[in-house]
């Protein structure tokens, strides 16, 4: 099959037909037979060659097939011996005869599959009369619109336009195009016609747009939805909107609204069709960005305590090069403050005049004045942020510069200095949304004995432990565990309040002694060092005290650290060079877009619950919470540019693509495509990949593109996002430069399911996918403490938490059970599948052999006739579903109560646990392990009693989606279009319901 010429209509796909393509013919027992494929000249019938049959009988008629399937999707592929070998994106069935037999086929690409597929389909609808009906409707939409444009161009009416018109006409409206690619494009059209002059007529223009402006991708999607049309209308988008983009309740008056948005020609926006050309437009437009816009404004709980957040933290904020030698300019606080960052850092210093400068000390960085610098934090503190800014003040002055320090601070900061004092009677420190538009200074603080007007503390001097030089004359040294000693004036310490800083001693020293107000600095090796060695010590410290992580004093060039791997312990404050660009900074970036940019992201419900068990180094599942699965397919991409460093010559690149997951070490992976060679403007990949997340709360996903023909740089773009900001269905991903500037019209097309996702998201990001037998099913245990009491609570569970999890998998493995036989990956939804399976129960004259009684809550299917063997199956198949859904739903309420029950009955002996342990004969280590199983059986109690409640969301959404579905194909029973969704009693909301991504549930 040739693929110079791009696919952009049904008439191109039956013609490549015609002239057909090798592809591989799939049996049973693995075999596997290589067949060129070829349609009849009248259309009438597929044949295929070599063939020991005869020759009438290597074909199958036209006529005689049921359905195109695509993918891995019917038992011949399930049950194959190479299934793991075969693209997802290269297989189809076609689904003939009286006994739905299936012929099972792999090509070459993804191109050329979706080209039988779309061809197939428009022969089944069709038939013979396939080529009239296109011809005569052939882009009739696209192409009026196309002629009035060029009229209006051709003002005197001569039939043609200047090439510099017509190469600038479809750079408009294409913008991402190149002007010489364009020009290129006439120039061969010009030259296989062996025309002279540069004139370009109409029909020229009409083809050129075709060739130039037609996304193959987005043609073949368009015809999955459009009844095998040309352009999607009002019900089609809505099918489209509801099935695939998961967004809710859409009407036609919706889809009507998009289309008069983005649909460009007249005719369409009259009569509600969405041509090709509109479809690209609301595929490329901001409504379908991968980045869900719910998180691009402030949508998580703000009440909790400062310690519950991760906090954007900067640096050595005034350097904008490196530690060593670079320059200090207050552009770095600028820049840092209109990032989002919530925590900067004012290394202070004696300087001349009386007036105290900043610069890293020890080191050959320049200066910058401390007044010019607070001016510029008091202009920009809360320029992208509402939410309380930290200044992390390493103060190296002496007494008298202290006190101008002070002075300085106060008049240009005033009352946006927080310096109330902490309450001791609080455990924890306020929070983020009572501290609005306060700034917090974080530095030693005088005992609060010590009543003099000054006094000695310790010093943190990563300048003196960069350099390795012995500090200025006159100053006390001590070793390198206390620090040096240097006095602090009295209305300095008075400045700080409940960010007081102090040395780390051990954690078991820190839980007894350390007040919640006080926060310990961590150098990275030693930070990496507890997370490491004392991984769930270090997680249960973060829950009550805030911790700052900086850089070692050895990256002298300001590299980065990872902040996966101090966030993943609950560190709040991971302080970052925000002057370095890179991968570590484009997960700091891509981190805290999360929660409206505004500096402060909530830290999973795991780290911050005074019960529960973590541990941030775990290489599995983690307790109490259900595994995703990630699928992303990318499909194209867009006018990637050359890198910027690159010294090769010309513009062309040969893309390829990463997929990279970064979260706890469980979660992080890497997957790529294969590389498309000298073709940087529209890319096809069609790869599929799957990742397990196991804590969705901290993963995050990068999409990484590089040229892999390159000298010197091979970094074409990136984009990165958190985990819980994904949208499902298909959407475009913005690519960014390597200091984070947007690429100018550069892009991905992708597409994004999650399955198996708790409940309490959207709608449309939940759906259970593996499917387990009862015989090898894992059920959640407990651990034993040796307490016999409370062990007798535990044991209470055991039963409420095995039938919990029959009655979760049991649906889960009927719902795959109903996919499989409607033809569909896990990946789809229940709306998908109805959908799917809407045209085969239909019956000769086109009314339905099979009816929904949505009069019920539990929608029944009712036979009209006699119908097939294998519809009969799917029938079967979705009365179990069904029973298990509604057994789900009228038993979830009575198990999550007793599964609570038991959780609230075993914490009553949590403040008394070590003394009953003790009691026991329990000692030190035995005690130890008792406690810790103590907290992990708590997660697993709280873990399953959330997923009961998320699968009971799942159930009641699963209801919804046959409704909606049903009602869409006019598959109801006659009476019921109007029947409303009963809700059953939703006890389970007695505890607050996870309504969204961004509320946590409290206990």
């Amino acid at each position: 099959m040739p693929t110079e010429k791009k696919i952009s209509s049904a008439s191109d796909c039956i013609n490549a037909m015609v002239e057909g393509s090798e592809l591989k013919k799939i049996r049973s027992n693995s075999r596997v037979y290589h067949r060129y494929f070829l349609l009849d000249a009248d259309m009438q019938s597929l044949r295929w060659e070599p063939s020991k049959k005869d020759s009438e009988k290597a074909k199958i008629d036209i006529k005689s097939i049921k359905e195109v399937r695509t993918g891995k999707n019917t038992d011949i592929f399930r049950s194959n011996g190479i299934y793991d070998q075969i693209s997802e994106d290269c297989a189809f069935s076609i689904i003939y005869g009286e006994n739905y037999e299936s012929l099972d086929l792999v090509a070459n690409s993804a191109d050329i599959a979706n080209v039988w597929v779309t061809g197939l389909r428009y022969l089944i609808s069709y038939g013979k009369h396939t080529l009239d009906m296109i011809e005569s409707t052939q882009d009739n939409m696209r192409t009026s619109w196309l002629s009035q444009m060029f009229s209006e161009s051709d003002v005197d009416n001569l039939g043609h336009i200047p090439l510099c018109n017509a190469v600038q006409f479809i750079k408009d409206l294409n913008p991402g195009l190149k002007t010489n690619k364009i020009e290129l494009k006439f120039k061969e059209l010009h030259r296989s016609k062996e025309k002279t002059g540069t004139e370009v007529t109409k029909e020229e223009f009409i083809e050129v747009f075709h060739e130039l402006c037609t996304r193959p991708e987005i043609y073949f999607l368009l015809v999955q939805f459009s009844s095998n049309k040309e352009f999607l209308d009002t019900k089609d988008l809505m099918m489209f909107l509801e099935a695939e983009q998961g967004m809710a309740h859409v009407t036609e008056e919706i889809s009507l609204e998009i289309i008069q948005k983005y649909e460009p020609a007249k005719e369409g926006q009259e009569k509600g069709w969405l041509s090709i050309d509109g479809f690209t437009n609301y595929l490329t437009s901001p409504d379908c960005h991968i980045f869900d816009p719910e998180h691009k404004k402030v949508c998580q709980d703000m009440k909790q305590p400062l310690s519950h957040y991760f906090i954007n933290s900067s640096h050595n904020t005034y350097l904008i090069e490196d530690q060593f030698r670079g320059p200090s300019d207050i552009t770095g606080y600028i820049r840092a403050l209109k990032m989002g960052c919530r925590s900067v850092e004012l290394d202070v210093w004696d300087g001349p005049d009386n007036e105290p400068v900043i610069y890293t000390g020890h080191t050959m960085t320049s200066q910058i004045v401390f007044r010019s610098v607070i001016d510029i934090i008091n202009k920009y503190a809360f320029f992208a942020s509402e939410y309380p800014l930290i200044l992390c003040l390493e103060n190296h002055c002496s007494i008298k510069q202290q006190k101008v320090m002070v002075q300085h601070m106060k008049k240009i900061l005033g009352d946006k200095l927080y310096t109330q004092s902490p309450n001791i009677e609080d455990s924890y420190l306020p929070s983020p949304e009572s501290l609005k538009g306060k700034i917090l200074i974080k530095a030693k603080k005088l005992s609060s004995n010590c009543s003099g007007l000054e006094g000695d503390v310790t010093d943190e001097d990563e300048g003196a432990e960069m350099s390795q030089r012995v500090g200025k004359e006159g100053v006390e040294q001590q070793n390198s565990l206390t620090g040096k000693r240097f006095q602090l004036c009295k209305e300095l310490s008075e400045l700080v309040s409940i960010c007081k800083s102090v040395q780390f001693k051990e954690f078991q020293v820190s839980f007894q002694l350390q007040k919640y107000w006080e926060v310990c600095s961590f150098n990275e090796v030693l930070a990496s060092k507890y997370a490491n060695e004392n991984p769930g010590d270090f997680v249960n410290y973060n829950k009550r005290f805030l911790a700052r992580v900086f850089p070692s004093p050895m990256r002298i060039d300001s590299s980065n650290m990872n902040p996966q791997d101090f966030w993943k312990c609950g560190c709040q404050i991971v302080a970052m060079n925000f002057q370095t660009p890179g991968l570590m900074m484009d997960l700091n970036i891509g981190w805290f877009r999360q929660n409206g940019n505004c500096g402060y992201v909530l830290r999973p419900a795991i780290m911050r619950e005074e019960v529960s068990f973590f541990s941030a180094n775990t290489k599995d599942t983690v307790p109490g919470v259900s595994p995703q699965l990630l699928h992303i397919k990318i499909i194209s991409g867009q006018n990637f540019p050359k890198p910027k460093g690159s010294g090769a010559k010309g513009d062309v690149v040969d893309p390829y693509v990463y997929v990279e997951i970064h979260g706890i070490p469980a979660d992080c992976a890497e997957q790529r495509t294969k590389t498309m060679h000298q073709n940087g403007d529209n890319p096809i990949f069609d790869e599929s990949f799957e990742f397990q997340i196991n804590l969705p709360e901290l993963a995050m996903v990068r999409f990484v593109v590089l040229d892999d023909d390159y000298i010197g740089d091979e970094f074409i773009g990136q984009y990165t996002i958190p985990f819980e900001c994904l949208q499902t269905g298909y959407r475009h991903v913005p690519l960014q430069s390597l200091t984070g500037e947007m690429l100018a019209h550069a892009s991905l097309f992708v597409h994004v399911a999650i399955t198996n996702r708790r409940g309490g998201g959207k709608p449309h990001k939940r759906g259970l996918s593996v499917r387990k037998g009862k015989k090898s099913r894992e059920y959640a245990s407990v651990r034993t403490l040796w307490i016999k009491t409370i062990d007798e609570v535990f044991k209470n569970a055991l039963q409420p938490i095995r039938d919990a999890t029959d009655l979760r998998e049991n649906m889960q493995n009927a719902v795959v059970s109903f996919k499989e036989l409607c033809g569909l990956s896990p990946v789809a939804n229940l709306m998908q599948c109805i959908l799917a399976v809407s045209t085969r129960l239909a019956g000769p004259d086109s009314a339905p052999l099979v009816v929904l009684n949505l009069n019920d809550q539990y929608p029944t299917m009712e036979l009209q006739g006699i119908v097939p063997e294998v519809l009969k199956k799917i029938v079967t198949a979705y009365d179990m579903m069904i029973q298990t859904i509604r057994t789900l739903v009228e038993n979830a309420d009575s198990l999550y109560e007793r599964i609570v029950q038991c959780q609230k009955a075993a914490m009553e002996f949590h403040e008394n646990l070590h003394n009953i342990g003790a009691r026991e004969g329990l000692k030190e280590r035995k005690l130890q392990k008792s406690v810790e199983s103590f907290t992990w059986n708590i997660t697993i109690l709280k873990g399953q009693a959330d997923l009961l409640k998320y699968a009971k969301n799942e159930a009641l959404e699963n209801l919804k989606q046959i409704h909606y579905a049903t009602l869409s194909c006019g598959l109801n029973k006659p009476g019921t279009e109007n029947a409303e969704i009963s809700k059953p009693r939703r006890s389970l909301e007695v505890i607050p319901e996870k309504a969204g991504k961004c509320e946590e549930i409290t206990e």
